[in-house]
């Protein structure tokens, strides 16, 4: 039982880090740029948008499609960033865990 009781100490320790860590991966941000710096998104470490910038250079209404190409881009590059800061944020309560489905 002792040993149970270890492990059980353990995950309850590791889930209020867990929850700790989430709470702060809402303040921290990402930030990048597409376009040569037409595009600004940043992005919340919780995986979400808080703002788009877009150049004046950017908007041209004979292409519109190329704005909402370099959109997307720089969401996507944003949102790739965001999920690996919160991943290894993750990873350093997780480690040596061995736990299936954290990251190991």
């Amino acid at each position: 039982m002792a040993g149970l009781n270890k492990i059980l100490k353990q995950a309850q320790k590791m889930q209020e880090q867990l929850a700790r860590i989430q709470e702060e991966l809402k303040d921290k941000t990402v930030e990048v740029t597409a376009g040569g710096g037409a595009i600004k998104v940043v992005a919340t470490c919780d995986i979400r948008i808080r703002s788009i910038e877009i150049s004046p250079d950017a908007v041209d209404p004979e292409d519109v499609e190329m704005l909402q190409d370099l959109i997307i881009s720089g969401v996507n590059q944003a949102l790739e960033k965001a999920n690996e800061e919160n991943q290894e944020e993750m990873a350093k309560v997780t480690a040596g865990m061995g736990l299936p489905g954290m990251g190991m």
